[in-house]
């Protein structure tokens, strides 16, 4: 029998054409793969491990079958339902960062579809649109916004404050999208007799880790805080390991190393060098368009090199975060956790639309607000 890791890793399309990407790039600059290691952002990757874990271990205790029993029961309408769970993402993602707000939706989501008949994958859909919404008003909301707020010198609220408008904006434009995407159908509950068993000690000790894991990122210890989530449970609960999507995480690293490549084009440093001399509508299209290239933290971290750490990049990276695939990571994982291949082209119905709402009504807001 074929190791559930393999086997993801055989059939994990994406992270093919990453790898795939990767080896073209590397016919056009010197090969050097020693220096791979170091594009890679291991406080991302060992972050994104330690969530992992912890996601696996609440969702194979099995309380987030009793809790999406409970709200099946208490939301009426699959459009009430909806509206819940995209505005508790977007929330969320305020203070705990998209990624994290999706560990917690995106599972739990997953659930309901064993208690109602709900759109699972769109659901999903507008939950990873929510958190790109959410996430950009304040400066803890997501790591491009954690690096624009460090440059900037401004204080959290006179940061969020600026970031408001686009907020505020995104948020009414996705509860109408939602409105009329999630009909008013009423939810038909299917009970089953018995109430769905749990382990209390695994959700438990679960948050237990939580608790350890932030205090380990707090005190820049995450490997240490890593090893002992990892070992505490092979000791509680074996197959939690063992089921965790890891190839995501190679995902991530084939990511690293492509943008890494990207960015050591010449061509690229050359067009990039004229970016402080455009125009605020030709930098506000270049931080979009290469966010859906490279995805909108790298493009931060190049960009901000050329130009100062203003509103219009700021809203333009967060914009960024719309449209194709690459345009955010929280895009990729939550995409990845739903496990469906159908997802992959439905996204793009719903947040290519978005990108192009969100490019031309931001930049009108910006010549409002500036």
């Amino acid at each position: 029998m074929t190791p559930p890791f393999l086997r993801s890793l055989l059939r994990d399309r994406f992270l093919h054409l990453l790898l795939l990407i990767g080896i073209a790039l590397s016919f056009f600059i010197p090969f050097h793969p020693s220096a791979w290691p170091a594009a890679i952002d291991w406080h991302t990757i060992i972050t994104l491990s330690g969530l992992m874990l912890l996601t696996k271990g609440v969702e194979l205790s099995g309380y987030f079958d009793v809790l999406g029993r409970k709200m099946a029961r208490r939301f009426a309408t699959e459009r009430q339902l909806a509206l819940f769970m995209v505005l508790a993402a977007a929330l969320l993602s305020t203070f705990l960062t998209n990624d994290v707000a999706l560990f917690i939706v995106v599972p739990l989501t997953l659930t309901l579809k064993k208690w109602s008949a709900i759109p699972v994958n769109r659901l999903i859909i507008f939950e990873a649109l929510a958190v790109n919404a959410g996430s950009l008003l304040t400066p803890i909301g997501n790591p491009q916004n954690i690096l624009l707020w460090g440059r900037s010198g401004l204080s959290f609220l006179t940061f969020s404050w600026q970031m408001a408008p686009l907020a505020l904006a995104m948020m009414l434009t996705l509860v109408l999208l939602c409105w009329f995407c999630f009909p008013a159908k009423v939810l038909h509950f299917q009970s089953g007799d018995r109430t769905p068993g749990w382990n209390p000690k695994l959700v438990w000790c679960s948050l237990a880790f939580y608790l350890v894991f932030l205090l380990s990122l707090e005190l820049r210890l995450e490997l240490w805080g890593l090893a002992v989530l990892a070992v505490g449970f092979l000791l509680l609960e074996r197959r939690v390991v063992v089921n965790v999507d890891w190839t995501l995480l190679l995902v991530f690293m084939a990511m690293f190393v492509d943008v890494h490549l990207m960015t050591q084009q010449p061509a690229l440093h050359h067009a990039l060098s004229g970016v402080s001399g455009l125009s605020d509508g030709g930098l506000w299209l270049t931080a979009i368009g290469l966010s859906q290239v490279i995805s909108n933290v790298p493009s931060t971290i190049l960009l901000i090199n050329y130009v100062p750490p203003s509103l219009l990049l700021a809203w333009a990276v967060n914009v960024g975060g719309f449209g194709l695939l690459p345009g955010s990571l929280a895009n990729l994982i939550a995409l990845r956790m739903a496990n469906d291949r159908r997802i992959w082209w439905r996204f793009h119905f719903y947040s290519l639309p978005m990108l192009l709402w969100a490019a031309l009504v931001g930049f009108g807001l910006l010549l409002l607000v500036r």
